[in-house]
């Protein structure tokens, strides 16, 4: 009996300990290995025309320096799921068409990362050829493919823009670049990834980073002393509205030029840390179009350089009319009028009051202002006019509100460009007209040389909202 009591102890402490030999052992934890689910994330660096590997070293060694602490957290909270990852940076041909250039990668992938759930990221050249053989299936890349990162890539086609002196895309940076071209440039100027964006973005993801100068003529990023494209704002190479599309999740990064991110920590760091919050489920500040507009300006017949200081961005908040006629025979009239109404709910702007369908010299707007100075809730406005006997005076009014944002929601960046016109024109400057981060006004000064030089501007304004995407969940 106590032979056997002893015999049943040994056994009890060999279970607790786990060193039960094969004939006891209970088959528990190759059951829990075996629903252990393994998840791959395989990035693949893509470097644009005239680049090579060496372009995506900081932000390649960035995200995998912050990929472990992101790894630890998801399995943290997914304890039957463990995540590895993986990276490919290699060199390409840099100076061929896109469609070359794509079954380069693909050939590449296959014979030296034959792995699934790719993350490709691509600069440049190298994102717009992502999309491109993504969305062809090129190498069947499409079924391998989880999401697209672009960075500063030239999406839409390049020879609808405007170059210094009038050139064409081609012209220009070919003059400039003096490489080789094995058609890329043709693809770069002639191409437009649009539909493949759209395509990505509506059955992958494809996230956009884009960045540029703070106005078209900014010296900040000028090549060589030259401003490639006066009438756009740019990051040196790429303008600004060409680095993205429908389909794109975009994430402004700062008045960066084409390449920074490659040189600088911070930079690499901030894109490193959007990819991976983009991954894993963090949110992530992306832009949204929250208005826009155009405006014209001409010069007169002068020969000299006109100059313009143009408030917009703000909301209408009234419109209307006044109307008065002089009965008199004999004496001029004035009236007095208060118009618009006050509100606690938006904040005035601006205001315009033109005479209209009124005789000259007869009839006159002597003052308007508004009719509470110091309540910026008051939209209303005060008005007065006259007329000579027997004449009447018809003038029309609006007043405009700063049309703030929420609360909750701040503005993001702004685009502003010479849409179209003569030469010797340009915007100078851009800025917020308040340093308020839900006011969406802008400040532009602007110049054309006379006489009857003129030009078009396009504006738009953007806020910013986060997204939350969590792409690993999607990954088998």
């Amino acid at each position: 009996m106590k032979r056997s009591v002893s015999i049943l102890l040994l056994a009890a402490l060999l279970i607790v300990s786990g060193c039960l030999p094969p004939a006891f052992s209970c088959p528990v934890h190759a059951a829990e290995e075996e629903s252990i689910q393994t998840k791959e994330l395989n990035f693949v660096f893509l470097h644009g025309a005239g680049g090579n590997s060496c372009s995506f070293q900081l932000l390649a060694d960035s995200i995998v320096d912050r990929l472990p602490g992101y790894i630890s957290e998801y399995e943290r909270k997914n304890p039957n799921t463990k995540v590895v990852f993986d990276t490919m940076l290699r060199c390409y041909p840099n100076d061929v068409d896109n469609d070359t250039w794509a079954n380069n990668i693909a050939e590449s992938i296959k014979k030296y990362f034959n792995k699934k759930n790719l993350i490709l990221i691509g600069h440049s050249m190298g994102g717009k050829t992502a999309l491109y053989a993504v969305a062809k299936n090129v190498g069947d890349l499409a079924d391998r493919v989880a999401m697209v990162v672009t960075i500063n890539s030239p999406i839409k086609r390049l020879i609808d823009y405007y170059y210094a002196g009038g050139e064409t895309a081609l012209e220009y940076w070919g003059a400039k670049w003096m490489l080789s071209d094995k058609g890329v440039l043709d693809s770069i100027a002639n191409y437009d990834s649009t539909k493949d964006g759209s395509w990505v973005g509506a059955n992958k993801h494809w996230l956009a980073f884009i960045s540029a100068e703070k106005a078209p003529l900014s010296r900040q990023f000028d090549f060589g002393g030259v401003d490639p494209l006066p009438r756009n704002m740019d990051d040196i190479i790429i303008p600004f509205s060409a680095q993205y599309a429908e389909g794109a999740d975009v994430i402004y990064y700062g008045e960066h030029g084409h390449s920074d991110f490659s040189a600088q920590k911070e930079v690499a760091g901030f894109i490193a840390d959007q990819i991976l919050n983009y991954i894993f489920g963090k949110p992530v500040e992306c832009s949204f179009l929250a208005r826009s507009g155009t405006y014209e300006h001409k010069a007169n017949w002068l020969p000299v350089t006109v100059k313009w200081q143009d408030a917009i961005g703000e909301m209408p908040a009234y419109t209307g009319e006044v109307f008065h006629k002089n009965e008199s025979y004999t004496r001029w009239q004035e009236w007095v009028d208060v118009v618009g109404e006050p509100s606690s709910e938006i904040k005035r702007s601006s205001y315009l009051v033109d005479k209209v369908k009124s005789l000259p010299w007869l009839t006159g707007i002597k003052e308007v202002r508004w009719f509470n100075p110091d309540n910026p809730e008051d939209c209303r406005l005060y008005i007065r006019t006259r007329a000579a006997p027997r004449c009447s005076i018809q003038a029309e009014w609006s007043i405009n509100h700063q049309g703030l944002l929420p609360q909750d929601i701040k503005r993001d960046h702004y685009e502003v460009e010479i849409a179209t016109g003569t030469p010797l024109t340009g915007i100078e400057d851009v800025s917020w007209l308040t340093a308020d981060p839900h006011d969406l006004r802008l400040r532009i000064w602007s110049r054309a040389d006379g006489p009857f030089r003129w030009f078009k501007v396009k504006w738009r304004v953007y806020l910013k909202e986060p997204q939350l995407r969590k792409v690993i969940d999607e990954i088998p």
